[in-house]
């Protein structure tokens, strides 16, 4: 039987370890208590003893060896087999409603992540805008909650490429080495090994973009203002794309679901920066984005809401799902 990958926490079971899926255990004591000054030096601890000490006028990185973060959810959220999940994706982003030739690019999107078969295509809404102007896309920042540690603040992983079924993904390491002294980043490879918030958007990425670079986030519990500083240090130009990976509510009934998430969707219209967890589980980091969009004077509009009721599952207990564009 299919796990029901809309309700996320139980999509995976908690105690499966993250061993098999990075290329190293990382003790998330261990980090917590080391000063992150680069995004090698926890890493480095574990491999060589203590790194020496910083000094910022010989910013020199020591790079431990590196292998591409593994696919956790494959087969579970998405297909596994490469064929099956191209497919599937090109079909939900064929099905997507299609937009005038005319629209603005977007700077960035809101889009949910649950299993496909319950989330995929009010993704495919935004992925779709995106495709129309993937010219100019060379990388995306990649922003998702927090599901599998207790995290405070942002997350970034020490490797260098993400994988997922039948490709990988480099990332963009000399924007996650600068962004490793920005307060409030940490370096935590535990929290991005079994995180399928930012691992569900891939492929869709890959299909609308090709070729580009990744800078993933994982946020936890923060202020507005320690996403915000963090995107800012990323925003780039046209050429980077901000994507926000976040569910709406959880576990309500149809009709209550679907009242909360209309008034969600109002005030992720109207830019609000102080959403709930109980509103979308990606709050915080919403809350950071529009904290910046704000300041740029972008615009958000609503391009698709549902909740599992309306994909595929029961209306007992369903999950919100929102799709959103910033220009």
């Amino acid at each position: 039987v299919e796990p029901l990958a809309h309700e996320t926490q139980s999509a995976l079971p908690l105690a499966q370890p993250a061993v098999p899926r990075a290329h190293v255990t990382l003790d998330l004591t261990v980090i917590e208590t080391l000063p992150v000054f680069c995004r090698h030096n926890a890493v480095h601890a574990l491999y060589m003893g203590p790194p020496p000490p910083y000094n910022k006028h010989e910013q020199k990185l020591w790079s431990p060896p590196m292998t591409p973060r593994a696919p956790a959810v494959a087969g579970l959220f998405y297909p596994a087999d490469p064929a099956r999940l191209d497919a599937s994706v090109r079909g939900f982003l064929g099905a997507a409603t299609a937009r005038p030739a005319s629209t603005r690019p977007p700077k960035a999107v809101i889009v949910p992540h649950a299993g496909y078969v319950y989330s995929a295509a009010i993704a495919a809404s935004a992925y779709r805008e995106i495709a129309a102007h993937r010219a100019r896309y060379t990388r995306v920042v990649l922003l998702g909650p927090a599901h599998r540690v207790a995290l405070d603040g942002i997350a970034i992983p020490s490797c260098d490429r993400f994988g997922f079924p039948g490709g990988e993904i480099v990332l963009d390491t000399t924007a996650l080495d600068e962004l490793a002294a920005v307060p409030g980043v940490q370096v935590s490879d535990v929290a991005h090994a079994a995180e399928h918030s930012l691992e569900v958007q891939l492929p869709f990425l890959a299909a609308v973009l090709g070729n580009f670079t990744l800078v993933p986030f994982v946020v936890g519990p923060c202020a507005p203002a320690i996403v915000a500083d963090a995107l800012r240090a990323v925003w780039g130009g046209p050429e980077t794309l901000i994507v926000v990976s976040s569910d709406l509510s959880h576990y309500l009934p149809y009709t209550e679901a679907t009242a909360i998430d209309r008034e969600t969707a109002a005030a992720i219209v109207q830019r609000s920066t102080r959403l709930h967890g109980r509103e979308a589980c990606g709050a915080h980091a919403i809350n950071g984005l529009m904290t910046v969009a704000r300041e740029r004077g972008l615009d958000v509009e609503m391009l698709d809401v549902r909740n599992s009721g309306d994909t595929a599952g029961d209306r007992t207990r369903v999950v919100g799902y929102g799709a959103f564009s910033l220009h």
